[in-house]
């Protein structure tokens, strides 16, 4: 088995070698996948950035109010930049990671002065959220939601700016849009580009990771489908031997519940080897679940590595270790 860790498609490189080299110099590609972008999200504004984190910078900046965000399975720089920015946050109980109307209810109940709930497309990466609902619920309190979409650009139904006021995200590595560099804003509501303009000019990114974006933007549908459905495979046939967080939720990881959570990850970062970086994440972790457990980072394989032998023979050394 050889796992490789998830690289740029090899048209997205040739393509952006080609202008690192002075190919295509002319081809303003910050435009073209601005326009992909805000096509793919249903939003009328899009801008590309210098990282994920920029992205929420510039979000969050031009947000009133205080800012809710999970109280695990999220992004902690959620955390760091709302500090950084002296916003007032407040942490949202979750059902591991999912939000609730239940758990918003108690919050809002509690507070005021709210200006939006940051979170991710999938809690820890194994569970989507329930983003319409929440959107629904959020905008009868006229509170904005903002979609962290590094994990699901291109989905049918999360990334939609039907719902999510603000989507952001990281088209860094190992994301669905993988350029290895770079980051995104798309919004409808012209006034969050403009409280953040002076953000947006000093995160511009270059013209090289435009160009990949641009080129990557094209195979986020096929890409995120076929992590979603290797992650579906793996849960389902880990399930009779191990308690599997979110079974029944579409994600891109899959997080294993484990009394020693230490030894089952040192085990499998030996057994589960990729050509750089890892596929195997220790909880608790705010990033992945507050729980005992282990995450295997599906979403990090490349996708020439999500055929079904690769994937039967993840399954059976993780059975090993049951």
């Amino acid at each position: 088995m050889n796992l490789k860790f998830k690289k740029p498609s090899k048209e997205t490189q040739l393509a952006m070698s080609e202008v690192a080299g002075g190919k295509n110099r002319d081809i303003d590609y910050q435009k073209i996948a601005q326009e992909k972008l805000a096509g793919m999200t249903n939003h009328k504004f899009s801008k590309l950035l210098s990282s994920g984190n920029a992205a929420i910078f510039t979000a969050m900046n031009a947000i009133d109010g205080a800012i809710m965000i999970p109280d695990q399975g999220a992004w902690n720089g959620f955390k760091q930049i709302a500090r950084f920015l002296n916003k007032d946050l407040i942490v949202v109980k979750t059902d591991k990671g999912l939000i609730t109307q239940e758990y918003l209810s108690e919050i809002l109940n509690s507070s005021s002065n709210i200006g939006a709930l940051f979170l991710t497309s999938f809690a820890a990466y194994t569970a989507e959220q329930d983003i319409s609902g929440i959107s629904d619920f959020l905008h009868e309190k006229d509170i904005m939601l903002v979609e962290d979409a590094s994990g699901a650009i291109g989905d049918d139904i999360l990334a939609d700016g039907k719902y999510s006021d603000i989507i952001i995200g990281s088209t860094g590595s190992p994301k669905i849009v993988n350029v290895e560099d770079g980051g995104f804003i798309t919004t409808s509501n012209e006034e969050v580009l403009e409280k953040s303009k002076l953000l947006l000019k000093s995160f511009k990114t270059g013209n090289i990771t435009a160009c990949g974006i641009s080129s990557e933007l094209d195979f986020a549908k096929e890409n995120l489908k076929k992590s979603i459905e290797a992650t579906s495979y793996v849960k389902n046939n880990l399930s009779d031997e191990f308690d599997v967080f979110h079974l029944d939720k579409r994600g891109i990881n899959v997080i294993l519940k484990t009394d020693d959570a230490k030894k089952l990850s040192y085990d499998l970062r030996h057994e589960l080897v990729l050509d750089s970086h890892g596929m195997i994440t220790k909880c608790p972790n705010y990033n992945r679940l507050k729980e005992k457990a282990v995450a295997i980072e599906i979403k990090n394989l490349d996708i020439s590595c999500l055929n079904k032998d690769n994937l039967d023979e993840i399954v059976e050394i993780i059975k090993k270790y049951q």
